[in-house]
């Protein structure tokens, strides 16, 4: 879960917790890539687009298709919508707000 807003981030990781999955937190996306080289249990990122840093959540999704192609990733913004043209086959885009259950959903298709 990567997401600048904290309360935001937090009740996304509690609501993914609730389900299921084991969520880890990054607000940025230099701090998201730290935690991806760290481990290989990781099978979805779910990113905002604009966050602070260098690595907003578009960057982000693609330095993850490169090295770790096998991770799908969810991308959501209230602000910007990419074009379907500007998305991997392994990533999703929710605009916000978006449903949590309808995320998870997706998550679970993503990491089968």
């Amino acid at each position: 879960m990567v997401e600048d807003e904290p309360l935001i981030r937090m009740d996304v990781a509690e609501y993914v917790n609730e389900t299921g999955f084991s969520a880890l937190e990054a607000a940025a996306g230099d701090e998201a890539l730290a935690i991806l080289s760290a481990r290989t249990d990781i099978d979805v990122v779910f990113t905002d687009v604009n966050m602070p840093g260098e690595i907003g959540g578009m960057e982000l999704a693609r330095r993850i298709a490169d090295r770790w192609p096998q991770i799908g990733v969810i991308i959501t913004s209230g602000m910007v919508r990419p074009r379907s043209a500007d998305l991997s086959p392994r990533w999703l885009f929710f605009s916000k707000p978006y449903d949590l259950e309808h995320v998870v959903n997706s998550m679970r298709r993503l990491a089968a």
